[in-house]
């Protein structure tokens, strides 16, 4: 029952799907691509997903190891 292709319409409505942020190739099939390149453009706290903001103990689990 689940959406195979996503959803183009009214952005902020639900007749668009949401966008992923994350990894392409763990892109879910019913998301859009995210506008911006998340590899190299920071989001909203700063991170991109080549470095990853890591300040305790807590947060080394939410990324892939650095590198």
């Amino acid at each position: 029952m689940g959406m195979n292709s996503p959803k183009t319409g009214k952005p902020g409505t639900t007749d668009q799907s949401p966008r992923w942020e994350g990894p392409q190739e763990n892109r879910p099939s019913g998301y859009l691509p995210a506008k911006d390149d998340p590899d190299v453009d920071r989001d909203a706290v700063g991170e991109n997903l080549q470095d990853p903001e890591k300040g305790d103990l807590g947060d080394s689990l939410k990324t892939r190891d650095e590198k």
